[in-house]
């Protein structure tokens, strides 16, 4: 059994037409790509996840598509240490790939050789290599491959991880919805929130662009109904975010 996200799946832009065809074990064309990558390098499971945060922290949500079997996803998701791993860990303090033969997927203040590692030792995920992405709209992802091999040759290791860059970059935006505002914000809109992202009031502003700081209010009023906000400083932290500054 494989735990796969549907909305990876979808061929549409969109996220809302059919589902595309998924082979005998359950994964899409996207997961076929990854699990063939794994195989390729004598690693045969694979894990697809976005990068867990203090807002996002457990494992099912940040699930995106893995070929585990699914006792394992299962015992894994009811463990609750996915963002305390040493895994986890390992990928905040560096940007470069990560190839452990402990069980990574244990928790920090845990014995890595414990009930949860022998778990996956028995599953055969006994060697680990990983490293974390970002998609040109800065989604952060985690990516996993693991199995039973010795630590990669630097060539071996700058070559897996340029294949998972094409393959992220080939399904931008199918991985992770992109987030964005209700509306397009108009020109004035943002040079307003610019210059208030700057310190200026809203009567500066209005001396540098030439125009009423009545109008100015009304611009940015309507750029914090855009990006539903209930202040400037929230608008201005949220078009930062949406990368419109």
């Amino acid at each position: 059994m494989f735990r796969v996200n549907e909305a990876v799946c979808r061929d549409g832009d969109d996220g809302a037409s059919k589902l595309v065809p998924a082979d005998e074990s359950g994964l899409c064309a996207l997961g076929q790509r990854f699990a063939a990558l794994g195989r390729e390098h004598g690693l045969p499971y694979f894990l697809v996840t976005t990068f867990p945060n203090a807002d996002k922290p457990g494992f099912a949500p940040n699930l995106l598509l893995n070929n585990w079997p699914g006792e394992l996803v299962a015992l894994y998701g009811a463990s609750d240490v996915f963002a305390s791993s040493v895994l986890v860990s390992r990928l905040k303090s560096t940007i470069v790939p990560v190839f452990s033969a402990d069980a990574v997927f244990s928790a920090v203040l845990d014995d890595t050789k414990g009930a949860l590692g022998d778990s996956f030792r028995g599953y055969g995920l006994n060697a680990t290599l990983a490293f974390s992405l970002h998609d040109r709209a800065l989604a952060h992802y985690l990516i996993a491959f693991s199995g039973e091999r010795r630590a990669p040759e630097r060539a071996e290791l700058a070559s897996i991880h340029y294949d998972c860059v094409e393959l992220v970059d080939s399904c931008f935006g199918k991985l992770v919805p992109q987030d964005g505002p209700r509306e397009k914000l108009s020109a004035r809109e943002l040079e307003c929130l610019r210059w208030s992202a700057a310190g200026k009031s809203s009567d500066e502003i209005a001396i540098i662009l030439n125009i009423s700081s009545h109008t100015v209010v009304s611009y940015l009023k309507s750029a914090m109904r855009k990006l539903d906000s209930v202040n400037r400083m929230q608008a201005v932290a949220r078009a930062c975010r949406f990368r419109l500054l």
